[in-house]
């Protein structure tokens, strides 16, 4: 009986991404006698990973750009990685990572069973301008490219981005599969009962991107607290200042002075403020895969109020489990706030449905196995 060898690389973009999106599956392959190796920027999570008994390996990430030669250099280390670490199969995860491991393993004089998680393709595919166009045209090729390694699968997290791309890398069926978002943990995202008590609580939490639909977001409370004052808008996350399109700090503030919303910044208790909310907002139109607070959010039986934005309207039942808008449009993302304020016996009925849609859908250990099983088969398929 031939043992096959079982070293399982991620390549992600930086650590705390990592934590709270992969990890649950890194710890499985542990279990099931993987050894495991994490290559990222690392941040101050380094030493956490390391004592759980992963390898750890930096790779030089920059997430704003920059420059040719410095993303060509992130190329080049990303294949040294691949010749040190010597893996059985590779787990590139986002956008990113996906591209330039993929472009790496062309210039390796092996077949390496390849995983390219697709956690949403971003604007360039969607948008109609001249630069999106171009710049979509460019991002074909390279996913032509770094897509057409013999053994891999492609994992989708929503019917979107996998229409996109099984056209544009040309996929086969057996080249690709679909699961909706990283999961959630259903014992920690419990089902509470929605405290009725007021003030009724709407939560946001995110990344505080403008593409995250902050500024919907806080045009819609305006909205609604003219006819309903006395409904509590909460803002969860904090400024991304590597990121351009961050709202700022003083913005925050000025919205915190005007009354509009109550700032709670980063918080690792989010099943809690979820219980004490009755509806999660996430007016997205960024590049989303599944969003994981919709996910969470479902979990904890909320009802959702999000829009019509691929990934976004996979983590919901139009109508059953929360409700989806027009992208950047504040008065319908108001108007469908206002439907659910008004009536309890919706709102409560879509939380019960939203959790029995998780538990079919968005259970982590369900997650989990899924993705073992994809590497048991391409490890098979590669040992053949």
């Amino acid at each position: 009986m031939i043992t096959l060898k079982k070293h399982l690389l991620f390549v992600v973009n930086v650590d705390w991404f990592f934590i709270s999106h992969r990890l649950p599956i890194a710890k499985k392959a542990l279990e099931k006698g993987y050894k495991v190796t994490i290559a990222c920027r690392f941040t101050e999570h380094k030493n956490e990973l390391y004592a759980m008994g992963f390898s750890v390996v930096d790779i030089p990430f920059s997430r704003s750009g920059g420059g040719v030669n410095a993303e060509l250099n992130t190329i080049k280390v990303i294949k040294r990685v691949i010749d040190d670490v010597e893996p059985s199969l590779i787990h590139a995860i986002t956008i990113k990572p996906v591209l330039y491991t993929g472009l790496a393993l062309k210039t390796v004089n092996k077949d390496i069973p390849f995983i390219a998680a697709i956690s949403g393709l971003g604007y360039v595919f969607t948008a109609n301008t001249l630069r999106a166009k171009v710049t979509k045209l460019i991002a074909s090729v390279f996913y032509k490219i770094a897509l057409s390694q013999k053994f891999k699968t492609v994992i989708f997290q929503n019917t979107s981005d996998e229409a996109i791309l099984t056209r544009v890398a040309k996929l086969n069926s057996t080249d690709k599969t679909l699961i909706k978002g990283s999961g959630a943990d259903l014992s920690v995202y419990r089902f509470e009962p929605e405290n009725l008590a007021p003030p009724l609580k709407v939560a946001m939490a995110c990344r505080l991107l403008k593409e995250k639909g902050v500024y919907q977001y806080i045009e819609a409370a305006r909205l609604v607290k003219k006819t309903h004052f006395d409904v509590e808008f909460l803002l969860i996350g904090t400024p991304d200042l590597e990121n351009p399109n961050s709202v700022m700090q003083t913005e925050i503030d000025s919205w915190v002075k005007e009354g509009v919303i109550n700032y709670l910044g980063h918080r690792n208790d989010i099943p809690d403020v979820f219980s004490s909310s009755s509806i999660v907002c996430l007016p997205s139109f960024y590049g989303e895969g599944v969003p994981k607070v919709l996910i969470e959010a479902a979990a904890c039986g909320r009802a959702i109020v999000t829009t019509d934005n691929p990934g976004c309207r996979d983590a919901i039942i139009e109508g059953e489990t929360g409700l989806a808008v027009p992208v950047r449009d504040s008065e319908k993302l108001a108007e469908a706030l206002i439907c659910l304020i008004e009536d309890t016996k919706l709102r409560s009925n879509m939380g019960l449905k939203a959790r029995k849609f998780a538990e079919q859908e968005f259970d982590v250990n369900s997650v989990v196995d899924k993705h073992l099983e994809i590497y048991d088969a391409l490890l098979a398929r590669n040992n053949q």
